[in-house]
């Protein structure tokens, strides 16, 4: 069967040339119609029509590859502007930051969060919490340190207004 193969594979490399258009996706679709042809049959070729099975093969495998093609496209299409599957650990860095942001003391969860999050000015988070401006800005450096531990990153301080 195996010699059978090997003469078939200029034949199978034309069918599937012809079909993707492309030497290497060819190439790529020969060698997974010839491994998936080696496992179904697995010594059984006898009164099978090889040639007509491995032309099957291949274009029932081109089709797949299409199939999936289409869908990671479509998959693509359908994910927000400027966002990438990359961005898919997004989340899990998110549930991070809301897992540390719980284990601060609540003094400095409401700090960090009033100028860091709400995009508060120091002095506009001091007046909410009814602190003096120098006791915000050393809970939202404290709260930040704490994070940036906790995170396992090391995160600048921004310049204090």
């Amino acid at each position: 069967m195996r010699a059978a193969l090997a003469q078939l594979l200029p034949e199978l490399r034309a069918f599937a040339r012809y079909l993707s258009g492309s030497r290497s996706e060819a190439d790529d679709l020969v060698q997974e119609a010839v491994l998936r042809t080696l496992r179904a049959l697995d010594g059984k070729a006898e009164g099978v029509d090889l040639r007509a099975w491995c032309l099957a093969v291949v274009r029932n495998t081109f089709h797949e590859q299409l199939r999936s093609r289409r869908r990671e496209q479509r998959l693509a299409e359908a994910l927000p502007e400027g966002e990438s599957p990359a961005d898919q650990e997004v989340p899990g860095r998110m549930r991070d930051l809301t897992r540390a942001l719980r284990g601060l003391p609540p003094l400095l969860r409401e700090a960090v969060i009033l100028v860091g999050a709400q995009g508060l000015s120091h002095a506009e988070a001091a007046a909410i919490c009814a602190v003096p401006l120098g006791t915000m800005k050393a809970r939202v450096s404290r709260a930040r340190r704490l994070l940036a531990d906790q995170l396992g990153r090391v995160a600048p301080d921004p310049v204090m207004d």
